[in-house]
């Protein structure tokens, strides 16, 4: 049984950091705001980090539409 948690544990923690690791390389390293990828994680993470991520990319692409998640209330400027 505690080697089923072990290996539990150890998957959850390998999905965690592959997402998380999309997920940060594409608010922080990409050459593309529209990578489909990276929108959608980047549209599903929680509010803090979600807005964290946006305010990177709009950094770096401050005179582009802005993603999926990214954008204001008139879908034209980042929010």
């Amino acid at each position: 049984m505690k080697k089923l948690l072990v290996v539990l544990f150890a998957a959850v923690f390998a999905v965690v950091a592959v997402i998380g690791g999309r997920w940060l390389i594409y608010v922080t390293n990409t050459s593309d705001p529209l990578d489909e990828v990276g929108i959608e994680l980047n549209s599903r993470m929680p509010e803090p980090l979600r807005k964290w991520g946006c305010a990177r990319l709009k950094s770096n692409f401050a005179n582009r539409l802005p993603p999926y998640g990214c954008m204001a209330v008139g879908g034209q400027d980042w929010e």
